[in-house]
């Protein structure tokens, strides 16, 4: 389900509300197997921990979720799509540096996804150890991530359908389950007091550093924002009403079950599972993992829309996409796909148990909710409340200071933990720095020359007969914006490197739009029949299938009578054959003759080592193979410096030794002979 105007995006249906509860809920929904266990585990039981813990939880999901994300930031739609990249497009305009609150939440993202499959999926399975004590968990859960990996492939277009329900189920449990322990104990109630939350982060005993806990139940709010354009604004709304109360009171029921047990003992195990009855308890931990691996899918998804939009951003290295269905919203991203899978694998055999992980979970994502509180602020005066700007600053204060105090409390899990999403996420914001700034060196250092002081250079090399034709119409794939200019690169590749006479010349750029879908473009005729630019204006979310584009404004210009493709062979000519196309692909290299200030010399050489990794120049535009030459050029970003050479005469000559021989060469030896 796709929106674009803003009429579509409140609209509220009953299966948008199915889709919103089966696609953006996974994260959010599963957060009751382990919150309360990491408030309240291997600590002792008492109303001040338990009630200021809930309170905690309660006002964060009001003040975070609810009304950063769920009032606020949902506002902020790019043609109805939304995440942190669909943000910064919306924003970039403003200020330059607006690119780095981007990629650093980009990549804290990117960090997460590898974290929470693994900690759901965990969480769930262990509560097969209340019934089979011995049982090892911990392939089991390798199992089913491996699984759900291996099936991405395919696509989940069938799968999805089924998620709305089964999350429905789901939360229909938390639900359920909730209402009967907190109707035991109607005390909880109380909870909904902030005094609470306040009580326990000012007096009790490093109450604070528990705000790295309570954060665990609002990670998915990022998941609300990213999923805007799959199931619209008002299904979100309408939606999270049912889900915040069904969290809302299955935290209610796991604090009414912790003050039921005797005060002042030390709970070890997931309070979650002790709300249920003994014959529910095996049903109730095949519907978690099932909730779980939901979960994981919306996160891998999720990731994969992320890195295809950080590619057309120029965050990211350009790797294969795949689109295994005809659904709009349906990615597939292969290196991806593997990439998390062996992280999630890696958290699991690290950490082993669920609760080791919850020190590693939450640090990432905090960092990237600060991201976007920065870039919502922008959105926000500039789109709503310019004339406001207190209004705007205020919002900011606040939300830098709440995620403010969660980073810092989750900074404790640095040590347990924590470090591993930390390093994960500054890997990941090392490559997309990487691409962006080599990108600009490329793009500052390029050269460019007017297209017309070549057309009569151009006119004489198809007329020249003596050069044998490489093609009847010439594509070049081109970065230059200006309609009325060509790299210098291209101007070589046709006259020097090796000289190619066609009939027809085309120089086609891609130009990546802010809006999300845009499929445009444009044609500048410079010589009719002889000289033509063609520029496309896509998407940041829209496939470059360049070959297929392509071919379809041929077609219309055809139609038009503004070029003839027939073959300009005599014989075919005759007969209205058509010509041969032909595409050629600059692929740059990092030459030798380069002197570089060290920092740039460091960033060109990572940016073509990761590029040797990736998917080449061709297959990433989608062109024909069999009709696509690629060219490698050298990129020389700055001449060397000037060499001083001095031809010398014979009786200048140095002496010279012959290693084999470890005797003087005589004077009139040249170095040739020997």
């Amino acid at each position: 389900m796709k929106t674009n105007s803003h009429g579509e995006l409140d609209r509220i249906s009953g299966a948008g509300l199915l889709i919103a509860l089966g696609i953006i809920y996974g994260d959010i929904g599963t957060s009751p197997l382990y919150v309360m266990k990491a408030i309240a585990g291997e600590r002792t039981i008492s109303e001040a921990l338990i009630l200021g813990g809930l309170s905690c939880i309660i006002w964060t999901l009001t003040l975070q979720t609810t009304l950063k994300y769920v009032v606020l930031t949902l506002r902020a739609d790019n043609n109805g799509e939304g995440g942190i990249f669909s943000l910064y497009a919306l924003v970039r305009r403003y200020k330059t540096w607006l690119y780095v609150p981007a990629i650093i939440g980009g990549a804290s993202l990117l960090a997460d996804g590898i974290i929470t499959p693994p900690i759901s999926v965990s969480s769930a399975v262990e509560g097969l150890q209340l019934i089979y004590p011995d049982i090892e968990t911990v392939p089991i859960v390798i199992g089913i991530l491996v699984a759900l990996f291996a099936l991405q492939a395919l696509g989940t277009n069938v799968v999805g359908f089924t998620f709305g329900p089964l999350m429905f189920i789901w939360f229909a449990m938390l639900l359920v389950i909730g209402l009967f322990w907190a109707g035991q104990y109607p005390s909880v109630i109380k909870a909904l007091n902030p005094m609470y939350a306040y009580e326990l982060l000012a007096h009790y005993p490093g109450g604070y550093w528990l705000l790295g806990a309570v954060f665990l139940c609002t990670t998915g709010a990022e998941a609300l924002y990213s999923d805007l354009g799959h199931c619209g604004r008002g299904n979100i709304r309408v939606s999270w009403a049912f889900v915040k109360t069904a969290l809302i009171v299955n935290y209610l029921g796991q604090s009414a079950w912790l003050l039921s047990q005797k005060q002042g003992q030390v709970i070890t195990g997931n309070p979650f599972y002790g709300l249920m009855p003994q014959w529910f308890l095996l049903p109730s931990i095949i519907i978690a993992t099932v909730a779980a691996v939901i979960a994981s899918q919306a996160l891998i998804s999720g990731s994969f829309t992320l890195v295809a939009e950080a590619i057309r951003l120029n965050f990211w290295p350009k790797v294969r996409l795949n689109f295994p269905s005809n659904n709009r919203g349906q990615l597939y991203v292969s290196s991806v796909n593997w990439l998390l899978m062996l992280g999630c694998i890696g958290i699991v055999l690290y950490f082993r148990e669920s609760s080791n992980m919850e020190a590693a979970y939450g640090l990432a994502i905090t960092v990237t909710m600060l991201a976007t509180t920065i870039l919502l602020s922008f959105y926000l005066y500039a789109h709503l409340w310019r004339r406001y700007r207190l209004l705007v600053l205020g919002f900011l204060m606040v939300y830098l200071a709440i995620e403010g105090s969660f980073l810092v409390a989750n900074l404790d899990k640095f040590p347990h933990g924590g470090y591993v999403s930390l390093i994960i996420g500054a890997l990941l914001l090392v490559i997309m720095y990487v691409w962006r700034r080599a990108n600009q060196i490329k793009a500052r250092l390029t050269e460019f020359v007017k297209i017309e002081d070549y057309i009569g250079l151009l006119k004489d090399l198809s007329d020249d007969t003596s050069i044998p034709k490489y093609a009847t119409h010439l594509v070049f794939m081109t970065n230059a914006r200006q309609e009325d200019e060509i790299e210098t690169k291209t101007i070589y590749s046709i006259f020097q490197k090796r000289p190619k006479r066609a009939d027809i010349y085309w120089f086609v750029h891609v130009e990546t739009t802010d809006d999300p879908y845009t499929q445009s473009y444009k044609v500048d005729t410079i010589v009719k029949n002889d000289l033509y630019k063609v520029t496309f204006f896509l998407g940041f979310r829209v496939e470059q299938r360049i070959n297929l584009f392509f071919r379809r404004v041929i077609e219309d210009m055809v139609r038009n009578k503004e070029v003839d493709i027939t073959s300009r062979y005599e014989s075919l000519k005759s007969n209205n054959v058509i010509g041969d196309f032909r595409f050629v692909v600059l692929e740059r290299f990092l030459s030798f003759e380069n002197e570089l200030p060290r920092d740039e010399r460091m960033i060109m050489q990572l940016y073509f080592w990761i590029k040797g990794f990736t998917t080449t120049e061709d297959k990433w535009f989608g062109l024909d193979t069999s009709s696509v030459k690629v060219e490698k050029v050298p990129l020389v970003i700055r001449s060397a410096m000037s060499v001083n050479l001095k031809r010398i005469s014979e009786a200048e000559v140095p002496i010279r030794w012959d290693q084999d021989r470890d005797t003087p060469l005589p004077a009139s030896v040249g170095t040739e002979a020997h």
